[in-house]
C-alpha cells in the first residue's frame, strides 16, 4: 500500500510530499452543488471504478513511473491489487468479482482469488492510440474499443513511434479501395537525404495505387470490437473511430463511445475536428478517415489554416456516417463519462463526461486556446444531444495554467452507491509542458447535491 495515496485531505493547503495545492472553492458549480477532495496522491490516474457492493478501484496509467497497477480503497487508505501491467493502462472494468485491466495491446483479467490470465493479446496498440477500456453487454459479451496508429491513416514524421516500429500501419474493418494518393516526406529512416511517398492505411515509404483495394481484417484500428468474457471469438462490432477513448451502456443497453477528433499535423492535417460522443451501432462505419462529425473533410472548414485541403482517401464509403449524439469542440479531448440515473442529482439519464482539453505543448505559448475547451465536466442533456459546462475552474483555465487550486486534467466521471458524482484528475503537468507530468498529484473530487449553496 501507497502511503501516498490520503483520503479525505484537508482543503486549501499546498501539500509538500505530493506537490499539488487543492482548494475546491477555486471551481465553480451551478447553485445547490458542493465539492470537496475526496483523495489525492495518485500517480497519474486514468479510471476508476464501484463494484455493486460499493468498493472504489482506481487504475492507475504508469504514465509517470512506468508502473501501471490497480488499486482498491480500504479503510487505511489505497491497497495494491494487481501490478505489472503493458503501460499504460487505460481502463479497468468489474463483473462477477472479476477484474478486467485494459492495458497496451493486451486485456487481463484478475480473478477472486488473484490470479490472472491474458484473455486478449496482440491488439495493434503501439501506434498513436491503444485499446481502450471494457464494458459488458446484455448479450454476455465483452466489448472494448481500439484506437488507430496515426492521426488520418497515414504514417508519417508526427508519429513518434515511426523509429522503433517502422512497419505499423492502420488496418480498415472491411475491404476499401483508395484513390491513390500519397504524401512525400523526409525519409528519416535512411541516413541519406532522400525523401519517400506514404500511402494510407500503408507502412511508412510505401505509396499506393490508384483503386488498390485494402483488406479488412478484425482487429482494425479504429473499432469497438467484442468478444466472450474469456476472450474468444472475437469480432468486428464497429468501426471508423479515431481513437474511442471510452464506451458505456446505458440502462437500456444503448451503446455509447467518447471519440477523439483529429488533430492539425502529421502529412494529412485535418484541422476544426470536433470531439464526438457517438450511439453505436452494429455494423456501421463511423466516417474515419474520411469524415469528422458526421461531415466530408472535403468541407473546407476541415482545411489548416494555410494548408492543403484534405480529399477523400477512399473511392467509396462502407456506408454514410451517423452524425454524432453530440459534438465538442475541436481538441476537448472527451475521456470517462457516466449516466446519471438519480433524479435528485441532475435530469434523469444525463451524461456527465470529462474533457481532458488540449495536449498540444503549442498551447502553453499562448492561453487562448484553453478558452471554451477542455479541462471541465460537461452535461450532456440525452434528450436534445446540447452540451453545457458542469464543473470548471472559476478562471476557465485549468489549475497547471494559473496555479490555483481547482481542476486540472479531468479523466473519469463516476456516479457512486452514494448517489454522489466522483471526478478523477489525472494530476498536474508541468506549466510549460503540458505532457510533462508531476508525480503523485492525480485527484478524486467528490460532487453533491446540497441543500444549500455551501461548498464544504
Amino acid at each position: 500500500m501507497s502511503s501516498r495515496i490520503r483520503k479525505g485531505c484537508q482543503f486549501n493547503q499546498v501539500n509538500e510530499e505530493e506537490g499539488r495545492y487543492v482548494n475546491p472553492d477555486d471551481i465553480y458549480l451551478p447553485a445547490g452543488y458542493g465539492i470537496e477532495v475526496f483523495a489525492m496522491g495518485l500517480n497519474a490516474p486514468i479510471s476508476m471504478l464501484f463494484t455493486r457492493a460499493g468498493d472504489l478501484y482506481v487504475a492507475e496509467s504508469g504514465y509517470i513511473s512506468d508502473l501501471p497497477r490497480v488499486l482498491r480503497l480500504t479503510e487505511d487508505g489505497f491497497e495494491v491489487v494487481a501490478d505489472e501491467f503493458n503501460t499504460p493502462i487505460t481502463g479497468i472494468n468489474y463483473l462477477d468479482g472479476n477484474l478486467y485491466v485494459s492495458h497496451k495491446g493486451a486485456i487481463t483479467a484478475v480473478h477472486v482469488d488473484g490470479t490472472r490470465e491474458d484473455i486478449i493479446t496482440g491488439l495493434p496498440s503501439n501506434g498513436d492510440f491503444s485499446n481502450n477500456n471494457v464494458t459488458f453487454g446484455s448479450d454476455g459479451k465483452m466489448y472494448f474499443g481500439q484506437g488507430t496508429a496515426t492521426n488520418s491513416a497515414v504514417v508519417g514524421l508526427d508519429n513518434g513511434w515511426l523509429y522503433h516500429h517502422p512497419f505499423i500501419f492502420d488496418y480498415p474493418g472491411t475491404f476499401i479501395m483508395m484513390n491513390g494518393q500519397n504524401f512525400e516526406t523526409e525519409n528519416i529512416l535512411v541516413a541519406a537525404d532522400e525523401h519517400t511517398f506514404t500511402g494510407a492505411y500503408s507502412p511508412f515509404g510505401i505509396p499506393n495505387q490508384a483503386f488498390e483495394v485494402k483488406k479488412g481484417v478484425i482487429r482494425a484500428n479504429g473499432s469497438i470490437l467484442r468478444s466472450n468474457l474469456d476472450g474468444s471469438e472475437l469480432e468486428l462490432y464497429a468501426w471508423g473511430f479515431r481513437n474511442p477513448v471510452r464506451i458505456r451502456f446505458d440502462q437500456d443497453f444503448r451503446l455509447f463511445a467518447a471519440n477523439h477528433g483529429y488533430e492539425i499535423r502529421g502529412s494529412r492535417p485535418i484541422a476544426n475536428a470536433p470531439d464526438e460522443f457517438h450511439l453505436v451501432r452494429e455494423g456501421t462505419w463511423y466516417g474515419w478517415p474520411d469524415y469528422a462529425g458526421g461531415e466530408p473533410v472535403t468541407n473546407p472548414r476541415f482545411a489548416p489554416e494555410g494548408g492543403k485541403q484534405p480529399e477523400f482517401l477512399m473511392t467509396n464509403h462502407p456506408n454514410y456516417p451517423p452524425r454524432p449524439y453530440a459534438a465538442f469542440p475541436p481538441q476537448s479531448n472527451i475521456m470517462g463519462f457516466d449516466f446519471n440515473y438519480n433524479p435528485g442529482f441532475a435530469n434523469y439519464g444525463d451524461v456527465f463526461i470529462a474533457e481532458f482539453g488540449p495536449a498540444s505543448p503549442s498551447s502553453v505559448v499562448n492561453s487562448t486556446p484553453y478558452t471554451g475547451i477542455g479541462h471541465r465536466i460537461s452535461q450532456i442533456n440525452m434528450s436534445t444531444g446540447g452540451v453545457t459546462t458542469f464543473a470548471i475552474n472559476k478562471t476557465g483555465f485549468p489549475a497547471h495554467l494559473t496555479q490555483e487550486g481547482g481542476i486540472n486534467r479531468p479523466v473519469d466521471v463516476v456516479f457512486g452507491p452514494d448517489n454522489a458524482m466522483y471526478v478523477l484528475d489525472l494530476g498536474m503537468n508541468v506549466r510549460n509542458n503540458p505532457n510533462e507530468y508531476l508525480a503523485n498529484t492525480g485527484v478524486i473530487w467528490k460532487i453533491v447535491r446540497v441543500k444549500n449553496n455551501n461548498r464544504h
